[in-house]
């Protein structure tokens, strides 16, 4: 029997019940416990196993209250188990055993991914030796400070809570130890005693620190993500026992048309739809991003952030943040030496599909503001091509992912580069109509309050093809919807100008968005995610089930109308 299976089966607790019913059971109580504030959906399930059976009862529907009626239901996703391939992987990776007894090294920890790897690490494994935690904080007692208030107080981690009960704090505190630093700066700032400690004990470190925002100062992308994962891959060549170093890139750094494959990005490389013949300099790029910070610190934000989307596009990216992600994957490939390198490419990351929490999320990720402004009935339009796919997966497939393919790789440490998409638009894709037509029966269902207390009414969107389509459009619609073309209505002028200038506000925004968005609501790549799929054969049954990989069991349906958003209201907006 492997170690899996005795994890899963063989820990009978006093009851006579294995710490898998006991994580089930804890996991369901748990999930009762919160509030939300809405009418459950009736957006029905597809039956995803008529084929074969009906759910496990350990993935059975939820809600997530104490009870009784208006309350939004989260529904948990069904039993996968019948979409495994049972005729690969029956030995498995080893993925308990690998991760069982190791030291690890964590940057961004304190980021949204980080997270929710942090937590199924502890979950799965409680077993790991060190997670030494890279926190920017000023010194070792504010980011002490802030493993606390942000990793072990999160709500995210309650169900860990659960089966650790009163020693749950003194479980994390064992684990976790937090180290305060920053990629940004030389030795990622870690103190010299701390740094030779980790060297001396650490067998995997994962870099996921980032700065994701698609129009950052072009100094600070970067600083954060070329120059960065450099700094920790410097750290990494230290280390004298380990196995793997394994970055988190983005799905959107090496094309943007036709069936993009999971491969090595190389110094100089180009986008595959570049014509131009100049070659991306990277040396060049770090020089001139420090070099006009200082030339234009008076009035730098607005120049900065400027040059970085002009430096983008120049080269052939759509944004400062794919730029200098991709920067920094051609440092890492160029620079690796014999470090056993993996790099996980997710494309865009929303709320956990099933673990710990079905719909968790922190925070405004990629398609969220979309969400919010359309149920609001402030975004009637969106310029997008409605046959378009929009690649999304759940952040636990992906933190999934990484457990999987860091064992598969850190067991023989070979000193490689191995590449993976984790990614839904080959194996599940989701078209754009889709995803607004699922977002506008969710918002029909359970719709938002306004501050006067009534339900914000909602239509089916516009797709529009062009800026200024768009411009146009949601002008007309913002000016109607105040209400400001009623003279007599609005008789106070004072009123009404405070009533232009919110409009106006609100059309800048929306404007920037879409310029934003732009590409990727226009994308005609498709990731490829081969590499993952032979991964999956190689796992066993059990593994598949405590590491759920796969993306093509994915309801899209379901996802977004009794997951997603419904996650995003409970846990972003707070029950809105």
């Amino acid at each position: 029997m492997t170690a899996l299976q005795t994890a899963l089966v063989l820990r009978p607790n006093s009851n006579g019940s294995s710490s898998f019913h006991k994580y089930y059971r804890i996991r369901k109580y748990n999930l009762n416990e919160t509030p939300l504030l809405k009418p459950p959906l009736p957006c029905p399930k597809k039956n995803m196993l008529a084929t074969t059976r009906t759910a496990a009862a350990a993935y059975k529907d939820y809600s997530l209250h104490e009870g009784g009626s208006g309350a939004t239901t989260i529904r948990a996703p069904p039993d996968p188990s019948h979409h495994f391939d049972k005729l690969h992987g029956a030995g498995g990776i080893g993925v308990l055993e690998f991760l069982r007894g190791k030291n690890y090294l964590v940057t961004g920890a304190t980021g949204f991914l980080a997270k929710v790897l942090i937590e199924k690490l502890l979950r799965t494994t409680p077993e790991v030796g060190k997670i030494y935690v890279l926190i920017r904080a000023k010194d070792q007692q504010a980011a002490a400070e802030r493993l606390r208030n942000e990793i072990i107080d999160s709500e995210l981690f309650k169900s860990l809570e659960g089966l650790h009960g009163k020693s749950y704090k003194t479980f994390m505190l064992a684990k976790l130890i937090p180290v305060a630093g920053n990629v940004c700066e030389s030795d990622i700032g870690i103190k010299s005693n701390l740094a030779a400690e980790i060297a001396q004990v650490v067998n995997v470190i994962v870099n996921s620190s980032a700065n994701t925002t698609f129009d950052e100062r072009y100094d600070v992308a970067v600083n954060t993500n070329t120059r960065g994962p450099c700094r920790v891959l410097a750290l990494a060549k230290k280390c004298k026992n380990l196995c793997l170093f394994l970055h988190v890139s983005t799905a959107y750094i090496t094309g943007e048309s036709g069936i993009i494959p999971e491969n090595p990005i190389q110094i100089g490389q180009k986008m595959r739809n570049q014509v131009s013949q100049n070659e991306v300099d990277i040396e060049a790029e770090v020089n001139l991003a420090l070099q006009s910070k200082e030339a234009s610190e008076v009035a730098s934000t607005p120049l900065m952030k400027a040059l970085g989307l002009q430096r983008a596009k120049k080269h052939g990216w759509n944004n400062t943040y794919a730029f200098t992600k991709a920067m920094g994957e051609m440092l890492l490939t160029n620079q690796r030496g014999n470090v056993p390198v993996v790099i996980i490419r997710p494309s865009v990351i929303e709320s956990a599909y099933k673990e710990p929490l079905p719909g968790w999320i922190e925070g405004n990720r990629m398609m969220d503001p979309v969400i919010l402004f359309y149920g609001k009935g402030q975004l009637p339009g969106f310029l997008a091509n409605p046959k378009a796919a929009i690649d999304i997966v759940p952040v636990d497939m992906v933190v999934n992912t990484i457990l999987v393919a860091m064992a598969k790789h850190g067991r023989d440490a070979k000193p490689e580069l191995n590449v993976y998409h984790v990614a839904s638009s080959v194996s599940n894709p989701i078209l754009l109509y889709d995803f607004f037509k699922y977002t506008c029966d969710h918002f029909k269902s359970s719709p938002l309050i306004d501050r006067a207390g009534k339900k914000i009414r909602i239509t089916d969107i516009k797709f529009l093809s062009s800026l200024s389509d768009f411009s146009s459009y949601i002008s007309s619609e913002i000016i109607e919807r105040s209400g400001l073309m009623d003279d007599q209505a609005m008789p106070d002028e004072k009123l009404i100008e405070r009533i232009k200038t919110k409009c106006e506000k609100l059309e800048t925004i929306l404007l920037h968005m879409v310029q934003l968005y732009e590409p990727y609501m226009f994308y005609t790549g498709w990731f490829d995610n081969g590499k993952v799929k032979a991964l999956m054969k190689l796992m066993s049954v059990e593994e598949k089930m405590l590491f759920e990989c796969d993306v093509g069991i994915i309801d899209w349906k379901e996802y977004i109308c009794n997951i997603h958003i419904p996650g995003f209201r409970n846990y972003v907006l707070k029950g809105k």
